[in-house]
């Protein structure tokens, strides 16, 4: 086998091995709020997201303090608010229902993108964008009828993460990814503690505090070690394998979603759903390739750091 093609067949290996276990996190977080309110388990996610990253941090080079912090800052708070949505949205909604809502996420950032970067995007793209709203739409419909309003927190994820993504572009040419991660992490947890100490004083539920028991502190550090290391390990394969021959492969993602929702609460996705489903990932997959074919690969960043 050539080399470029082994490369690339581990690079998937890895991504197809991330993306089944990456749902881990979304299944702790949903098993947890019910004892514990989403942000606290957010704040717990970033809490252990720092404190595995600092090693790998010390092992970086350069200062660590320079004039982008700023960005770095506005990223946490991205990420931030991303998370806690989703893991609200959750307490309400099957995994991969969510799941499947989030990832309009690509459609957002081709057309965010052309909004605010003035990119250059071709009709194909946008009726590929325009399908797979469609399909969130599909997913959407009968689980609001079921449960309202709060089936939209995925699709607040998704534009917290696309405007996340749009900032990575512009860092990622001249940062270290581990810093990326170590720094998203820190100013996550600064602003999901500040969210939880103003929000359990204000009575906000899904920002209320409570101490966790010893197993919930093993399941909340769980939660922390599986997103550090299945983002180390896409951020592996993507040294190996571009963007174009990779970014399908985290709908994969779903698979573990629905493996696990159907394992630990009995949920699995309806025929509609499915359906839906499909839209999305056909459209997201297209995306992606129009992107390669058009060289914006190198530019663009899928690491779903939720």
């Amino acid at each position: 086998m050539p080399l470029a093609l082994h490369d690339h067949a581990r690079a998937m290996l890895l991504m197809v091995v991330a993306m089944l276990f990456l749902p881990g996190i979304d299944a702790i977080a949903k098993w947890l709020t019910g004892a514990i309110s989403p942000g606290q388990v957010a704040l717990s996610r970033f809490l252990f997201q720092v404190l595995f990253m600092f090693p790998l941090l010390l092992r970086t080079s350069g200062p660590w303090w320079n004039r982008t912090l700023w960005l770095h800052a506005i990223r946490g708070a991205l990420i931030a608010v991303a998370t806690l949505l989703f893991f609200t949205g959750i307490t309400y909604l099957p995994l991969a229902d969510a799941i499947a809502i989030f990832f309009v996420e690509p459609m957002l950032v081709t057309l965010l993108s052309v909004l605010l970067l003035k990119e250059t995007v071709g009709w194909r793209r946008l009726l590929a964008v325009a399908t797979g709203f469609l399909g969130a739409l599909i997913v959407i419909r009968p689980t609001f009828a079921e449960i309202g309003w709060p089936v939209l927190y995925p699709v607040g994820t998704a534009f917290c993460f696309s405007f996340y993504i749009l900032l990575t572009r512009r860092m990622v040419s001249t940062e270290d990814p581990v810093r990326l991660q170590f720094f998203a992490g820190v100013f996550g947890l600064l602003v999901m503690g500040i969210a939880v100490s103003v929000g359990s004083h204000l009575g906000v539920d899904m920002l209320a505090a409570v101490r966790p028991t010893s197993n919930q502190w093993l399941l909340l550090a769980l939660l922390g070690l599986i997103a550090t290391v299945c983002h180390q390990v896409v951020v592996i394969a993507y040294r190996h394998a571009p963007v174009g021959v990779l970014a399908p492969f985290q709908y994969v993602e779903i698979i573990g979603a629905t493996l696990l929702g159907l394992w630990l609460f009995d949920d699995f996705p309806d025929s509609i759903t499915w359906i839906g489903i499909a839209i999305i990932i056909g459209s997201g997959i297209y995306i992606f390739h129009r992107e390669s074919r058009a060289g914006d690969n190198e530019t663009q960043e899928v690491i779903p750091e939720r």
